[in-house]
């Protein structure tokens, strides 16, 4: 980095000229530094996951209501998934065969609300009109690890139908902090619960 000295400042004194010598190099270094995220909250990590919840009701609603379902649909994947920045790992609970897992926006797409050529076998999750769902880190005393801007769950969501009846999934939930600061899913995996009897 070049400092040139301008006709104003080279009246000052000795000390001054340092002063603004260091002020000059003190502002470079800490503009070539690497914008540091602040590390996830336990507080964020739950907005998050009661956020993908909300939206599962919301997309099912829109849909029985007549509204853009897939409008909808397609905001929650960008408000949640890391398809735009980064990579996702997406193995949904009734996925299966060469489409088990879904690394294309698109394939998260159809899995919520069918409709696409290349995933004839789904008809739509989200739009079974789920009346709540709701979640719980149950995997150790609160299920969420934090690792400065990764945030690992892990336990259970529950899904209640409009009849009442409620359907349990296993769910790991991985989240990063993107760059505007909003936490995105980048690995989501999602099963029944193993059941011995079958």
């Amino acid at each position: 980095m070049r400092l040139v000295i301008s006709r104003s400042e080279r009246g000052l004194s000795g000390v001054a000229v340092a002063a603004v010598v260091c002020l000059v190099f003190h502002t470079q270094a800490v503009a070539d530094e690497p914008v540091k995220k602040a590390a996830i909250t336990e507080t964020e990590v739950n907005a998050a996951q009661q956020a993908w919840c909300d939206g599962v009701v919301k997309i099912g609603k829109v849909h029985k209501d007549g509204g853009d379902y897939k409008a909808v649909t397609s905001q929650l994947i960008a408000d949640l998934y890391d398809y735009k920045e980064g990579k996702v790992f997406f193995k949904p609970t009734q996925a299966s065969g060469k489409n088990t897992f879904r690394n294309t926006r698109e394939g998260a797409l159809s899995y919520y609300i069918g409709g696409n050529t290349d995933f004839p076998e789904d008809k739509g999750f989200a739009l079974k009109q789920w009346t709540k769902v709701r979640y719980e880190n149950n995997a150790a005393e609160n299920g969420i690890q934090i690792h400065g801007d990764i945030a690992i769950t892990m336990g259970n969501v529950y899904f209640t139908n409009a009849k009442g009846e409620e359907v349990t999934v296993d769910k790991t939930f991985v989240f990063r902090k993107c760059k505007d600061g909003q936490l995105r899913l980048c690995a989501h995996k999602s099963a029944f619960p193993f059941d011995p009897s079958k």
